[in-house]
């Protein structure tokens, strides 16, 4: 069901959430379809380690599509710039059938390519301009990045010099390269966050943990090692495979692993909720929903938030 206001729903949240419920539940009753967020789970053949949780896409009986899940091999490098192209595709596609897209997900990056309303693109490394620019101070880095027209101000470009000058990098580029489309479609979206208290929220990423390895999450990566990947491709993908792959190769014990990965999933959710809260403090409008509240409540508050009442 589409509406004037609003033509995207984002469902957002830290790890372990519940946020992919709320999402298909959502794309159920909306006549929608969900395009996933995430990036780790756009790879094949890692599933239990990435919460692919499939069956929170059934609703009442029914399957709801999902998006950009799936896409491509383990062992690829998939990033921010593919992900905005992809999406883009995708929206078009979920639009033009007259339904509405439900964006679902926690990884920041790729949820602000689309809600930022601006074109990333991928702009090669200047050489010649970064040695003309090396000996300058952080003031002179800033007066020269506001000078280019279209800049639109970041606070973190100016944090240091490093920054800075691939900020000038990117402008040049695209002051030298008119014919780029830097523009977005617009999208408006209605933004919902989904949270625990942070004691809850240990508690059921320490739980979702300890079930996810009686599922089987070890096999899975020493299947993908079998497969060919190596250990360092693995260990690139982080958190899971990271702590995963030094345990089935042996340099951790299977305690070691578990704490280790216990806490560093702990680490990333409390860095997820940092991103969020920085969204907001940059002007996005998050309506939060407490986790506690039981799944048709919180879909009748975002029913009544997307349709203004």
């Amino acid at each position: 069901m589409l509406n004037e206001k609003y033509n995207l729903i984002t469902i957002l949240g830290p790890t372990a959430s519940g946020k992919t419920s709320v999402a298909a539940k959502v794309a159920s009753v909306l006549d929608g379809e969900v395009i996933s967020a995430d990036s780790r789970q756009v790879y094949r053949g890692m599933d239990l380690g990435t919460g692919k949780d499939y069956g929170d896409y059934v609703v009442d009986g029914k399957q709801v599509t999902c998006h950009l899940i799936d896409i491509v091999n383990a062992g690829y490098e998939y990033n921010v710039y593919e992900y905005q192209k992809d999406f883009l595709k995708v929206f078009d596609e979920v639009t033009n059938r007259g339904k509405l897209p439900v964006m679902c997900g926690g990884s920041g990056l790729y949820l602000e390519a689309i809600l930022k309303n601006y074109k990333l693109i991928q702009v090669p490394s200047n050489d010649a301009l970064r040695e003309k620019l090396a000996e300058k101070s952080i003031e002179e880095l800033t007066a020269i990045l506001r000078s280019y027209k279209n800049y639109l101000h970041n606070q973190t470009d100016t944090e240091n010099s490093k920054r800075a000058i691939r900020a000038i990098e990117i402008e040049d580029y695209y002051l030298t390269h008119p014919e780029i489309d830097t523009g977005m479609p617009d999208i408006r979206s209605l933004v919902v966050g989904v949270k625990f208290d942070r004691l809850s929220r240990r508690k059921r990423i320490t739980s979702r943990l300890k079930q996810r390895l009686k599922e089987g999450m070890l096999d899975e990566v020493q299947r993908l090692l079998d497969s060919g990947l190596t250990p360092e491709q693995l260990t690139y993908y982080g958190l899971e495979y990271k702590y995963m792959t030094l345990h089935l190769t042996g340099q951790l014990s299977f305690q070691e692993m578990f704490d280790g990965l216990n806490v560093a999933i702990h680490q990333f959710a409390k860095r997820q909720m940092t991103w969020f809260r920085r969204m907001e403090n940059q002007g996005t409008e998050i309506h939060w929903l407490d986790g506690y509240m039981p799944l048709d409540e919180k879909v009748d508050k975002i029913l009544g938030w997307y349709s203004g009442k």
